[in-house]
C-alpha cells in the first residue's frame, strides 16, 4: 500500500464511511447550518433588546425555548432554513417601510407601493389566497396531463410562496397589531380570520415536508384542495364581515396560554386533513379498476357531501350567497372529475403502501400535538374561569376528536389497521374535527366561541 493510499485509508476511518457508520449528528452540520444558527440567535437577541421589557415572564420563555426549537427544525428540514430567513427578510422590510421620522405611520399601507401591494399583512394575505388556488390547479394539471412533472414542480414552488406571504402577512399583521394600540396588539390567532390563514400556512407547509420526504409531487393535488377549500371560507368571511380588521382581545384571550395552544391545536388540525385527504387519494387508488356502481356508490356520497357542504354557510341575515352557488359549482365539477378520471389519477399516485405509511404518520403527529393543545387548553381554562374542565360545547367536542384519533391509532398499532377501513376513518375523523373546529361556533355557541359566523 503506498503512502496516498494509506493516508486515504486513514481518514476514510475518522469519517466512518466504509465501516457502515454515519456520521454523528454534529458532524452532519455545514457551515449553512451554523451560519442560520448563529442568524436566528442574532434576531432572537436582538427582539430581547428591543422588546424584553414589554415581556412577561411567561413570554420571554417562549422566545428562549422558540429559538433552539427553530435551530433544530432548520437542520432537521433544511428547507426550513431559506423560508425562515426570506420570510424574516420580508417582514423586516415592511416594518421598516412604516416607519417615518415620527415613527410608524399605518397609513402608509396604502401610499408605499410594496406595502400596498405586496406585503402589508393585508396584501400578503390575499397574494396567498391566490397563489393556493393557482398551486391547486397546477397540482390537477400535472396529475392529469402527460407534462406531470413539470407543472407539479410549479404546483410545489407556488405552495412554497403562498406559505411564505402567509407567514409574512401573519408576522406583520402582528405589528400593525401593536401599532393600533399597546392593549389591542397580539399574535394573530384569535379570531376564525388569524386562525384560518394559520391553517392554509400550516397544513400546506406539512405537506410540503411530506412531499420531500416521499420524493412525490402528485399527492398536492389533493392535499391542496383542503387548503383551497379553506381559503374559499377565508375569503367569503372577509368579505362577509370585514374579519381582516384588527380587533382588541377580549379579556378571556388575553392569555399567554393562547400563544401555545393555539399553534398546537391547529398542527393536529392541518395534520389530520393531509391525513383525509390522502385517505380520499387512497380510496380513489384502490376503485380505479371498479366498474360496479355499487361498489362506486360510497365514493360518489362523499362527492355529493363534498359539493354540498358549502350551502350550510350561506345564512340568510348575511352577504355572500352568491359566492357559495360558485364555490358549490367548483366544488361539484372537481369531485365529478375526480371520479370519472380516476384511472387516469390512480396512475400517477404513489403506491397504496406509500399512502397508507402517510396517512399513519400525518395522523400520529397530529394526536401528539392536539394532545398537548388539549392539556394545554385545561390549564388554560383552570387560571381564566377556575376548572380544568366544564363540558363546554367546544371542550366536549375536542374530547370526541381526540378519543376519535386514540382509537385510530390504537387499532393500527395493536391490531394493524389498514387499507380501506382506515382509510373511511381517517375521511371520517375530517368531518369530526370540522365541526368541532366550525360546526361548534355555528350551531352550538358556548365559552369557546370568539368567531361566531
Amino acid at each position: 500500500m503506498n503512502a496516498s493510499s494509506a493516508s486515504q485509508t486513514i481518514k476514510l476511518k475518522r469519517s466512518g464511511a466504509g465501516s457502515g457508520l454515519e456520521p454523528g449528528y454534529w458532524q452532519r452540520r455545514d457551515r449553512w447550518d451554523w451560519l442560520f444558527a448563529l442568524l436566528t440567535l442574532a434576531a432572537g437577541a436582538l427582539a430581547f433588546v428591543r422588546y424584553g421589557q414589554a415581556m412577561d415572564v411567561y413570554e420571554t420563555a417562549i422566545l428562549l425555548g422558540a429559538l433552539p426549537a427553530l435551530i433544530g427544525l432548520g437542520w432537521f428540514w433544511r428547507p426550513l432554513r431559506a423560508l425562515t430567513l426570506g420570510v424574516g427578510a420580508l417582514a423586516l422590510l415592511a416594518i421598516w417601510l412604516y416607519q417615518t421620522p415620527a415613527g410608524a405611520d399605518l397609513a402608509r399601507a396604502d401610499q408605499t407601493f410594496l406595502l400596498k401591494y405586496f406585503i402589508s399583512s393585508q396584501s400578503a394575505i390575499l397574494w396567498m389566497s391566490l397563489l393556493f388556488f393557482m398551486s391547486t390547479a397546477f397540482y390537477w394539471v400535472g396529475l392529469l396531463t402527460r407534462a406531470g412533472q413539470t407543472f407539479e414542480l410549479l404546483g410545489s414552488r407556488l405552495a412554497w410562496v403562498a406559505v411564505s406571504l402567509a407567514l409574512v402577512g401573519s408576522l406583520v399583521r402582528w405589528y400593525e397589531s401593536h401599532q393600533i394600540g399597546p392593549d389591542i396588539g397580539h399574535i394573530p390567532v384569535s379570531n376564525l380570520y388569524e386562525v384560518f390563514v394559520l391553517f392554509c400556512w400550516m397544513t400546506a407547509l406539512f405537506y410540503l415536508y411530506y412531499e420531500d420526504k416521499y420524493k412525490t409531487r402528485s399527492l398536492g393535488a389533493f392535499a391542496l384542495l383542503v387548503v383551497s377549500a379553506a381559503v374559499g371560507f377565508l375569503l367569503w368571511y372577509t368579505l362577509t364581515r370585514e374579519a381582516h380588521e384588527i380587533q382588541p382581545l377580549v379579556p378571556a384571550l388575553q392569555s399567554w396560554w393562547m400563544k401555545v395552544h393555539v399553534p398546537a391545536n391547529f398542527v393536529g388540525y392541518g395534520t389530520f386533513a393531509i391525513a383525509a385527504m390522502v385517505a380520499f387519494a387512497y380510496l380513489i387508488k384502490q376503485s380505479a379498476g371498479e366498474t360496479r356502481w355499487y361498489k362506486l356508490a360510497p365514493l360518489g356520497l362523499l362527492g355529493v357531501v363534498l359539493a354540498f357542504e358549502p350551502i350550510v354557510f350561506r345564512q340568510p341575515q348575511h352577504a355572500g350567497g352568491s359566492f357559495w352557488f360558485v364555490y358549490f359549482g367548483i366544488a361539484a365539477l372537481v369531485v365529478t372529475g375526480i371520479l370519472l378520471g380516476r384511472r387516469r389519477i390512480a396512475q400517477r399516485l404513489p403506491s397504496l403502501e406509500v399512502m397508507d405509511d402517510l396517512m399513519y404518520k400525518a395522523i400520529a403527529i397530529g394526536f401528539a400535538f392536539f394532545t398537548v393543545a388539549t392539556v394545554l387548553g385545561a390549564l388554560w381554562a383552570a387560571e381564566a374561569w377556575g376548572g380544568y374542565w366544564s363540558w363546554d360545547p367546544k371542550e366536549t367536542w375536542a374530547l370526541i376528536v381526540w378519543l376519535n384519533y386514540a382509537a385510530w391509532l390504537h387499532m393500527r398499532l395493536m391490531k394493524g389497521l389498514r387499507g380501506t377501513v382506515a382509510a373511511w376513518w381517517a375521511l371520517v375523523g375530517l368531518a369530526i374535527t370540522t365541526f368541532a373546529f366550525i360546526g361548534v361556533n355555528m350551531f352550538l355557541g358556548g365559552l369557546h366561541s370568539y368567531g361566531e359566523l
